[in-house]
């Protein structure tokens, strides 16, 4: 058999992949894995008694703001390292600017408010409970990914697992907002940040080993 009716017989028996089907995986692991952290944050830290009045409030949307908006520009980069040979990710500086316009929020923030206050806008009184709660909580969110990446086929496996880790630090931090009732834009870009760093590093750390193939 020539060689040419070989790979046409081996592709014949192939089955086809559905359209999206990476798409609509991600996003089935990203929705178990967020059902999972709500559930930890609604009945292990419980949500806040004022939620309903907090979210007519803008602090409440600068925090879901920051949060969401890194997760939908993370989740893009889980979609290209889904895939074999994916190029590098040259869009990674867009997640500065929703940072970069809350530090810039944190500044105008600091100038204006009292000095003996500041240490206080930027402590809160959650600071350390806040960081590990947003990486612990990114832990089923990142499982719920890992399961999707189970069916793909990533080659670039740190930068993937970087990646998931980003998306689950955002997506759990959005959750944990519900929880959380700090309200300085410099708490949040502190600590919610250094969170979701933290998730993306212990993704970067883990992926080699974890979506290995």
């Amino acid at each position: 058999m020539r060689t040419e009716d070989l790979i046409q017989a081996l592709a014949a028996d192939t089955p086809r992949v559905p359209p999206h089907m990476a798409e609509r995986r991600v996003f089935a692991g990203l929705l178990l894995g967020a059902a999972a952290t709500f559930a930890l944050v609604a009945l292990a830290l419980g949500l806040r008694s004022d939620l309903p009045g907090a979210m007519m409030q803008g602090h409440f949307w600068m925090k879901w703001g920051y949060s969401a908006s890194l997760g939908v520009i993370a989740i893009f980069a889980v979609l290209r390292a889904a895939r074999p040979e994916s190029p590098p990710w040259r869009s990674a500086w867009l997640l500065a600017l929703p940072f970069g316009l809350l530090l810039a929020g944190s500044a105008v923030e600091l100038a204006i408010a009292p000095a003996d206050h500041r240490m206080a806008m930027l402590m809160g009184h959650s600071n350390w409970k806040c960081m590990a709660g947003v990486s612990l909580l990114s832990l089923p969110i990142f499982a719920g990914l890992l399961w999707a990446f189970r069916r793909l086929a990533p080659t670039r496996l740190r930068t993937a697992g970087a990646a998931l880790g980003l998306t689950a630090g955002a997506a759990s931090a959005t959750l944990y907002a519900l929880h959380c009732n700090e309200v300085t834009a410099t708490f949040v870009v502190t600590w919610y940040t250094l969170g979701i760093v933290l998730s993306g590093l212990i993704g970067a750390l883990a992926g080699p080993r974890l979506l290995r193939w």
